[in-house]
């Protein structure tokens, strides 16, 4: 696909988010910043049997932050905790479709930094060097 074509569907996610507001009764919440940008993401998690059950983010910021979280909770939706500790910078450039360069980098890794801090957080264990270094 053309970077075009992944253009529109980042203004997509952006001005269509899915899985935006709040979780009734979620398990875990985790929020963080990029201050360089101003972008804020809260991520909230339904936990059941090891996996995430249901998802929802809340936030503001760049098209880049908000869509890349957006996309991020359809795909973790049923996903095993160890999967979504598992995911990297890759898999999230994989489903944004572009690079979005050294300057934007930390607005479209936020909403992964900020699901593995919920993840992390339900579990009891500590943050690694890895999930730090996103943002």
């Amino acid at each position: 696909m053309s970077s075009d074509i992944y253009k529109d569907i980042i203004l997509d996610y952006y001005r269509n988010p899915r899985n935006f507001g709040d979780l009734a009764n979620a398990d875990v919440r985790a929020k963080d910043s990029n201050p360089l940008c101003g972008d804020i993401i809260e991520m909230q998690l339904k936990i059941n049997d090891g996996k995430i059950d249901d998802v929802r983010f809340k936030g503001k910021g760049c098209a880049i932050s908000q869509a890349s979280a957006s996309m991020l909770t359809e795909v973790i939706k049923g996903k095993s905790l160890d999967d979504v500790k598992a995911m990297g910078k890759s898999n999230v450039l994989e489903l944004m479709g572009i690079d979005p360069g050294p300057t934007r980098i930390k607005c479209a890794l936020l909403g992964l930094k900020v699901v593995k801090l919920a993840v992390y957080g339900y579990l009891g264990q500590a943050i690694t060097e890895e999930v730090k270094q996103l943002v």
